[in-house]
């Protein structure tokens, strides 16, 4: 891991389909997410249809720029960091580095989180953007889902560390 992974930035979206919204600080609640998030509010897309973790949704920066160069050499829209809807963005960590995080429990801000699953690249954001290259762009580098084991406060600039607990 490169020194000092930090977020970047937080986004949420209050319902099912709308905008994510880019907010400072989020309040997390231990076994639901951030507070007014979709998920946490359980009405997200997959809310009822696929019944897993879905407290929090990270990605790395540096995925989102590779992504988006791929994007540009094709003549294509790049995304914006908002358009990826994940919740946190993670700034001096690789998207590999990040995958690597799924069954191991890290810690942003202090908040402990258990890394649950890779967030494959869906057609729920390309449907929503009218824009089908978001699957093919974000393949290997659309960031993981984590379960909220504590409850506090995130905020831009905090950083994100690693347990040696590797246990599934």
């Amino acid at each position: 891991m490169k020194a000092s992974p930090q977020i970047h930035s937080i986004y949420i979206a209050p319902q099912a389909g709308e905008s994510m919204v880019q907010i400072t600080q989020a309040n997390i609640v231990a076994g639901e997410g951030i507070a007014g998030d979709r998920y946490a509010l359980g009405i997200g897309a997959f809310s009822k249809t696929k019944l897993k973790i879905r407290h929090i949704s990270l990605i790395a920066l540096e995925g989102i720029e590779d992504a988006n160069r791929q994007l540009i050499a094709k003549q294509q829209m790049p995304f914006g960091e908002g358009e990826t809807r994940r919740n946190v963005i993670i700034n001096g960590i690789s998207a590999d580095e990040l995958n690597n995080l799924v069954g191991k429990i890290f810690y942003l801000g202090g908040l402990a989180f258990k890394g649950t699953e890779l967030c494959e690249p869906c057609q729920r954001p390309a449907n929503l953007l009218k824009r089908p290259d978001f699957m093919s762009a974000f393949e290997d580098r659309g960031g993981l889902r984590a379960e909220a084991l504590e409850s506090g406060t995130l905020s831009n600039g905090n950083f994100l560390t690693c347990s040696i607990d590797t246990a599934k």
